[in-house]
């Protein structure tokens, strides 16, 4: 009974500050109507950007979901502390490396920019691989850890689109991250100077940022539940994250101007497919062992 007042309580507080944001900001926004600059305030030489605010506060609101789940499943808070500050160190610099290393092209003729993280630009796959890969180092060489790898992977992944969610907001305010032109009801309409080469003829445009944010906290609702409630086997928390993200990833990677390509290929569309297939074969064969994850209040 306790684990369902959680998650209702989640689940009607994250549906309720989605709808109230959309409701109040993007009818004028889309219209044209107001313009959000992306930075929020400007002290002597610091700009706070809207883009590393919301990236610092997701961080932190993912974090503190995590650790209410890692007490439950009894883990030391050093252990638990240590882990996701190296994973988000190594996720942000994955992130930007990923994204930095499909556009050498324009960062070759713009070094300065490549540590410019406020200005948008980072690759959640990037980010992905390196988290997990830091879990994976920290479980093997911290003597007694108190979570497994796969253990430690399903704490990340299960908050991490609620991080997503909010991060995509970023790059709302970054006016980026958008999709191709389009004429209904809910488009978005993108400033002359944010529009991407080739586009400044239109005017509006599909609002992805809003799309991918909707879908990840909707993944996030589902993962939330079933790590609460239908997880018999650490790890399937990450297949089914690698799978229903993927999903959502897929149709929407492909209306944005903005895809990082290999040839005539999308990196991201790639990327999922291959993603959808390995989550896809982990959750099988997790289901089919026999290690039950011990169920605790």
């Amino acid at each position: 009974m306790k684990r369902d007042k959680v998650f209702l309580s989640t689940l009607l507080v994250s549906i309720a500050s989605f709808l109230v944001i959309s409701i109040i900001i993007l009818p004028k926004s889309f219209s044209g109507e107001w313009y959000f600059s992306p930075v929020l305030v400007t002290v002597g030489p610091l700009e706070i950007r809207w883009y590393g605010l919301l990236i610092a506060s997701s961080i932190l609101l993912a974090t503190f979901i995590a650790q209410k789940e890692a007490e439950r499943e009894k883990i030391n808070e050093d252990d638990l502390f240590t882990a996701v500050s190296l994973g988000i160190i190594f996720g942000i610099i994955g992130a930007r490396l990923y994204y930095v290393l499909f556009n050498l092209e324009y960062f070759s003729q713009n070094p300065s920019e490549i540590f410019k993280i406020w200005h948008g630009g980072l690759a959640i796959h990037g980010a992905i691989l390196a988290a997990f890969l830091v879990v994976f180092l920290y479980t093997r060489l911290k003597k007694k850890c108190t979570f497994t790898f796969l253990q430690g992977l399903d704490l990340f992944t299960f908050v991490l689109p609620l991080a997503q969610a909010i991060g995509r907001w970023g790059n709302f305010f970054n006016h980026e991250a958008y999709g191709s032109p389009t004429n209904l009801p809910w488009k978005m309409y993108i400033s002359l100077p944010d529009r991407m080469p080739g586009y400044e003829a239109y005017e509006y445009f599909h609002p992805t940022f809003l799309y991918e944010s909707a879908w990840n906290l909707l993944v996030f609702l589902i993962l939330f539940y079933f790590i609460r409630n239908k997880r018999k086997t650490y790890g399937e928390v990450t297949a089914l994250y690698l799978i229903l993200y993927s999903i959502g990833r897929i149709p929407i990677e492909r209306l944005r101007t903005d895809s990082l390509y290999i040839g005539d290929l999308r990196v991201a569309v790639v990327i999922s497919f291959i993603l959808i297939v390995l989550g896809s074969l982990l959750f099988v064969y997790l289901r089919n062992k026999r290690v039950i994850v011990e169920k605790k209040e």
